[in-house]
């Protein structure tokens, strides 16, 4: 199991992201052209979190995806979430 490291250590190393209200999770939402990179973005973090077993939560409308990052098994944010969020950033451009 990942050690919890919590909500408000890894805002201060992900700039754009804040902390989920009432949960130890942080939250970030991605704007996109258009659909179609919306869920090309999507597909890219899926196949990175499947390998990573680690899967966000998310949803999706139009050209917005809404994220939400916790380590549901350590009750809270663990490196897992900085390291898929980096990734999402990345991909994101």
């Amino acid at each position: 199991m990942s050690q919890r490291l919590g909500a408000a250590a890894a805002i201060a190393m992900l700039p754009g992201w804040s902390q989920t209200p009432g949960r130890d999770a942080i939250a970030k939402t991605y704007r996109f052209a258009d659909f179609n990179a919306a869920f090309a973005f999507m597909t890219r973090v899926a196949l990175a979190a499947e390998k990573a077993d680690h899967h966000p939560e998310w949803t999706n409308v139009y050209n917005r995806v809404d994220v939400v990052l916790t380590t549901h098994d350590a009750g809270g944010v663990t490196e897992k979430d900085i390291a898929l969020a980096r990734f999402m950033e990345a991909a994101a451009g």
